[in-house]
């Protein structure tokens, strides 16, 4: 037999846990009734046992690294501390097996002279078989041996019902946190879908059970959000950017200007001397999010009126001739 570290795939200095845990993993894998079409099941099952059998037990383990025993649980030589007339193992006589069969797992000692006896305890791997497959029970092949019922197998759920997907246009405004929408389904039936603050363009709102019925639990209603485009404002993440118009004389002689945002107007002070593509921004007047709310970036376009005006290019014309200034000198 091989080393049974190497078949239960763990390093000599393995903890018990962990060699416990590498054994149920293992033969929860090789398990012949979940391995019914592999001929070679029953085999790499009964060498998992067998290595569990020396490394699951304390004493047996010390004994392996030590040289004392072999793969089989066999002594390699006679004449050292604690061997006794009968067997191995201070007098309770040959070394314990665990082997596959017609009957089930069956597990079982050999004595001095190489035969076999039911086991008729209850702990180590008996205790772990059952914790994996269920409830196994007594059989036929008499003490020592187990069969595995039906349930200890359970089928796979029923397949659930289909998703359904469905689109759903909403407003920067509806995305505060506190609106929320009537949408009805392929199925027929209306549901009211809240909105969540600050949802992504793109995003989707999963509705669990309003999806299609099926055989196992209804599928789900996916929600995809279409943020509209607004007159005012552009999104930037969470924050909002707005093109400011002012007037010339507000940008020379600054003054206050009514500012939209998504809750309401408020007002701006420009400052006098104001150039044309300064941004201004007005904290947690963006949109809401799991950081707090964002920004509003207002960036200051200046407009002239609609129609000439003679004063006014007067005093451009006596501007121009005397108060020169190259506002693209950096130009080179």
């Amino acid at each position: 037999m091989r080393d049974p570290y190497d078949v239960l795939g763990v390093p000599r200095g393995a903890s018990a846990s962990n060699i416990k845990s590498a054994f149920r993993k293992l033969a929860k894998k090789h398990h012949p009734d979940a391995n019914k079409n592999d001929p070679k099941a029953a085999a790499r099952f009964s060498e998992l046992n067998a290595a569990y059998e020396i490394l699951g037990d304390e004493k047996k383990r010390k004994q392996f690294d030590a040289g004392e025993i072999d793969a089989e649980g066999k002594p390699k030589f006679q004449g050292f501390e604690g061997v006794h007339p009968g067997g191995f193992g201070g007098g309770q006589g040959g070394f314990e097996s665990f082997t596959w069969g017609p009957g089930g797992a069956t597990r079982g000692r050999a004595g001095a002279q190489g035969g076999f006896s039911g086991f008729e305890g209850g702990g180590g791997i008996d205790e772990i078989l059952k914790g994996m497959f269920g409830s196994a029970r007594r059989g036929r092949g008499g003490a020592g041996t187990f069969e595995f019922e039906a349930d200890d197998f359970p089928p796979p759920p029923p397949p659930r019902g289909q998703d359904i997907s469905v689109p759903l246009t909403v407003s920067l405004s509806d995305l505060t946190g506190n609106a929320t929408r009537r949408v009805r389904l392929p199925t027929g039936k209306d549901v009211e879908v809240k909105i969540p603050a600050g949802i992504a363009d793109g995003q989707t709102i999963r509705l669990k059970g309003q999806g299609m019925s099926g055989p196992g639990e209804p599928g789900d209603a996916l929600i995809t959000v279409s943020v509209a485009k607004h007159p005012y404002f552009e999104r930037d993440g969470q924050n909002l950017r707005l093109e400011l118009p002012i007037t010339l004389y507000e940008a020379v002689l600054g003054g206050k200007v009514r500012v939209p945002t998504l809750d309401g107007a408020v007002e701006l002070a420009i400052p006098a001397n104001t150039s044309g593509g300064r941004t201004f921004r007005l904290r947690g007047k963006g949109l809401p999010g799991k950081d707090g709310a964002g920004d509003l970036l207002a960036t200051v376009r200046i407009v002239l009126p609609d129609r000439s005006d003679d004063r006014l290019d007067e005093l451009m014309r006596e501007w121009r001739d005397s108060k020169t200034y190259d506002p693209r000198k950096s130009f080179g």
